[in-house]
């Protein structure tokens, strides 16, 4: 006689569609994404070895590289401290005009790129409003490679904050308070219990902030001056690229970005995991 057991019932998803919704998101992803890095990867395995090298190797190409890794990792550090300070002034406490300063915050993703080039552009320059006062001490935010971190520090400035604001916002206040009675001062109690617990979604905001900036074009191109070899970033040259025509030297020098973006964010990636992990 046979068991029950011997014939199991075969095991239900929860939730129906599991291979229905995994195929869109498959297709989609593909679609959006795959198809057209495969793409740029294919075009600029069409040129030789010697084209290739000539294209992404460049005194100007190497110029623009550093330019815009430079200045997206100095963008990102500045977001990376001011963000946490603003997120934790609207994740912790209640003060008049709270409601409108966390508007503001979205601001840099709902602007076009172009409108905000441009009005950094008009305030650095130098009859600008600020221009006029920094210019004069020899600061210069208009045409410059200030300008550049400048602006891409506007437009990243909200991954950091709405990365950490929510994750202030759920975390339990008797943790702290615990730490206080056990005699903890507050430069303790931040360093030891609150930041270690905001250290994940701290590097993630990093991370989304950092990989913006590397892909910023409509801002920058309005604040740099576009110079080769002291204001141009990557995606600048490849622009200026694409308008000669220079079609397979774009996708090269593109490819490269790729590959450089990758490598950053997948360090960036394995560091935030080895965080979690150290400090659940």
């Amino acid at each position: 006689m046979r068991s029950s057991g011997d014939n199991p019932v075969p095991r239900r998803e929860v939730l129906p569609g599991y291979r229905l919704s995994l195929g869109y998101a498959t297709a989609y992803l593909g679609l959006v994404v795959l198809i057209p890095l495969a793409a740029c990867f294919l075009r600029a395995a069409g040129l030789t070895r010697a084209q290739f090298l000539a294209a992404v190797w460049s005194d100007r190409a190497v110029a623009a590289y550093a330019l815009t890794f430079g200045a997206s990792l100095l963008a990102a550090l500045a977001n990376a401290v001011f963000g946490l300070v603003l997120a934790w002034a609207l994740g912790r406490y209640e003060f008049p005009g709270k409601r409108l300063l966390d508007s503001l915050v979205d601001v840099p993703l709902a602007l076009p790129t172009a409108v905000a080039g441009l009005t950094f552009s008009n305030l650095y320059v130098e009859t600008g409003w600020l221009g006029r006062l920094l210019v004069p001490l020899g600061i210069y935010g208009a045409y410059s490679r200030l300008a550049v971190v400048l602006v891409l520090a506007f437009t990243g400035l909200p991954f950091v904050v709405r990365t950490i604001q929510p994750v202030l916002e759920s975390a339990d206040p008797a943790v702290e308070e615990a730490a206080a009675c056990l005699g903890a001062t507050r430069g303790q109690t931040f360093w030891r219990v609150t930041l270690p617990y905001l250290r994940p979604a701290w590097i993630t905001g990093f991370a989304l902030a950092f990989a913006r900036a590397l892909g910023e074009y409509g801002s920058v191109v309005f604040v740099s001056g576009n110079l080769p070899y002291r204001t141009e970033i990557a995606p600048v040259l490849i622009v200026a690229r694409l308008e000669e025509f220079a079609y397979g030297e774009a996708t090269a020098i593109g490819s490269v970005l790729l590959v450089f973006s990758f490598a950053a964010l997948l360090t960036i990636n394995l560091l935030e995991r080895w965080t979690g992990r150290r400090y659940a």
